[in-house]
């Protein structure tokens, strides 16, 4: 069923109200500004990050292309800041500067579909209300595997949607309701650093992804100690079969809990010495993935980039059938018929299959292997060039339109 305006309306919170007005302020200065820079590319992530697709496609032009007009908005207090600001021009994340530079870009561009000035503004002005024409790409975050209303053309409205692997594109081209043209399949610019990259034979990689239904209703620790999820991993996690096999087989392991469940972190704990638990904003996923010899995870996205390297996967699925009623719905992808890894649905099984995947030195198996051709049929490092022109193509055909 469609959400009514007035339902989309109530997403706008009293916090958001501030950029209402930085709008407002910012539509003259962009005018005159989109004058002075007629072809500004802008790029962005979450506030605070420089990790993703954006930030590897930042980093590409440039290199690459200096001759494109390439900014990247980042908070002032983000870790990442300084790093960013030594690779080319950035701008205040939120910032008024923002709103100007966002409303005069040519393009805008994020691996969030929430990469803005402020989200909640923006969706209003841009979707609800459609009064914001601007040209938005939408990089994404993780490999979509599943039906996302929310990125449906009617809920999105983006101007370029870039997949990562054939099945993806096809599935988003055929469902997601965009005119020819939009979704295209270029491959993540981040993928492009994978290839070649020497991993750490003795790390083990942990990463569980979020639970929807978890972030909205424990609104306590004691809450989230309670649920099936809190209880699945950290008993994975305190094991003692687990830790005798990190031991017998010198290996480590870091456990890093999800950005939207970090307010739990404490929570979980690891009865071994050899288990790291890591904060979201304390380590470097990409570098992570590069760097473990086998991940660990549940449904995530961030095992398409593991598979993308052709590294042994573990799927710990002990909530199959919530996760898609409260998280959500199936897709294409089934990680049955198409996974890169064994699945396990109990501590133990999870414990045997991470033991078999060692005992095999950390090669993924064939089977694996032959799913990962079949899937990702670029699986080159000129995703960011494929992206840059894709852009280009787009903006071309834009304005000869206008």
């Amino acid at each position: 069923m469609k959400e009514s305006i007035l339902a989309k309306l109530r997403r706008v919170r009293i916090g958001d109200v501030g950029h209402f007005f930085l709008f407002l302020l910012a539509l003259l200065p962009a005018a005159i500004y989109k004058r002075k820079r007629k072809h500004l590319w802008l790029l962005c992530e979450y506030a605070m990050e420089a990790q993703d697709n954006a930030f590897a496609l930042f980093r590409h032009l440039r290199a690459r292309h200096p001759e494109i007009d390439a900014v990247y908005a980042i908070h002032r207090r983000s870790p990442a800041y300084e790093t960013v600001a030594a690779i080319g021009p950035v701008v205040p994340f939120g910032s008024l500067r923002h709103w100007i530079y966002y409303l005069a870009a040519e393009v805008n561009i994020s691996s969030q579909k929430g990469g803005k000035p402020n989200a909640p503004v923006c969706y209003l002005l841009e979707v609800v209300l459609g009064w914001l024409k601007n040209r938005r790409v939408f990089l994404q975050h993780g490999v979509t595997m599943n039906d996302l209303p929310f990125l449906h053309a009617e809920n999105a409205r983006l101007s370029l949607f870039c997949c990562a692997a054939k099945p993806e594109y096809e599935f988003i081209r055929d469902t997601f309701g965009y005119p020819d043209g939009v979704v295209r399949y270029t491959g993540f610019c981040r993928f492009d650093d994978l290839l070649g990259a020497e991993p750490d034979p003795s790390l083990v990689l942990i990463l569980p992804t979020w639970r929807m239904w978890l972030e909205r209703a424990c609104r306590t620790d004691a809450a989230f100690s309670e649920s099936v999820y809190y209880r699945s991993w950290n008993a994975f996690l305190s094991d003692p079969a687990l830790d005798a096999l990190l031991k017998r087989t010198g290996k480590r392991a870091i456990f890093c809990v999800h950005r939207n469940m970090s307010r739990f972190e404490t929570c979980f704990k690891a009865a071994s010495d050899r288990i790291e638990i890591k904060r979201w904003n304390e380590v470097s996923v990409p570098e992570l993935l590069k760097k473990a010899a086998v991940l660990v995870t549940d449904y995530s996205s961030v095992h398409m980039d593991f598979a993308f390297m052709k590294k042994p996967v573990v799927c710990f699925q002990f909530d199959h059938e919530a996760f898609r009623e409260g998280h959500l719905p199936s897709g294409y992808f089934d990680f049955e018929r198409d996974g890169f890894g064994p699945i396990a649905e109990t501590v133990p099984d999870a414990i045997g299959a991470l033991s078999g995947v060692i005992e095999n030195d950390c090669r993924m198996a064939a089977e694996y292997g032959e799913r990962v051709d079949r899937f990702f049929t670029l699986r080159d490092d000129q995703s960011s060039e494929r992206t840059t022109e894709a852009i280009r193509e787009m903006v071309k055909q834009q304005c000869k339109k206008s």
